[in-house]
């Protein structure tokens, strides 16, 4: 399980401090199962009309003199990996933000006795998750994909511990949070004001100044 931020600024920035905030919350927030966020991560920003990514194995507190080296850009998808599973640790194609055309997707979640009605490309859950909202995107607006998303991996799970999914193009951000438990684990906070608009998984320590108007902010789900 895994941490996950989308950021969309009014102006292009560094996102420098931004990645330190994001990498501070990854390190000290802890899943549910006690595992750290320590499996890699990766960032994707919008530059020359296409979504480009770095992704590392290392944890995002450990390789923070990368950051300085991710261009300005006005939109940015942070995501901290915790591997579900033991043999699914160490490779980095499975290390988030995906991206394919206009879209840059992260998850964050647990599904239990997933059975699909029709077969989903993709080796672990994120990128199956990934594969099947690609597929409601070729007809359907985000919103409405990410519906249709929610409502046939509830059809066809035995138990959803948690789905959160941030999906972003250029000039928007979506999300879906559903979950069982863990509510202070699970659910996704939004935050808007002086240009920035961002979805995360947890609040930033960034925004500790305003912490009164972040909390305050609408809480995403339930």
């Amino acid at each position: 399980m895994c941490r996950f931020a989308l950021v969309l600024s009014e102006e292009n920035i560094k996102p420098e401090v931004l990645l330190n905030s994001f990498a501070d919350m990854a390190k000290d927030s802890l899943a549910p199962d006690g595992d750290s966020q320590q499996d890699g991560w990766g960032v994707a920003w919008f530059s020359k009309n296409a979504w480009q990514t770095h992704h590392s194995l290392l944890p995002i507190w450990e390789d923070r003199e990368m950051f300085g080296a991710i261009p300005r850009s006005h939109a940015f998808a942070f995501h901290a990996r915790s591997a579900s599973f033991p043999r699914h640790k160490g490779d980095i194609l499975f290390n988030q933000p995906y991206v394919n055309g206009e879209y840059a997707f992260v998850f964050n979640g647990l599904l239990k006795g997933v059975a699909l009605p029709f077969s989903v490309t993709g080796k672990i859950g994120a990128e199956k998750i990934w594969n099947l909202l690609q597929i409601e995107l070729k007809t359907n607006d985000p919103d409405t994909a990410l519906q249709n998303v929610k409502e046939l991996l509830v059809k066809h799970s035995n138990e959803i511990i948690a789905l959160n999914i941030g999906l972003m193009t250029n000039d928007s951000v979506y999300s879906l949070n559903q979950f069982s438990g863990d509510k202070d684990y699970y659910t996704l906070h939004k935050y808007k004001e002086n240009g920035l608009q961002v979805i995360s998984s947890q609040p930033l320590s960034l925004f500790e100044s305003l912490k009164k108007k972040y909390n305050e902010s609408r809480v995403l789900g339930g």
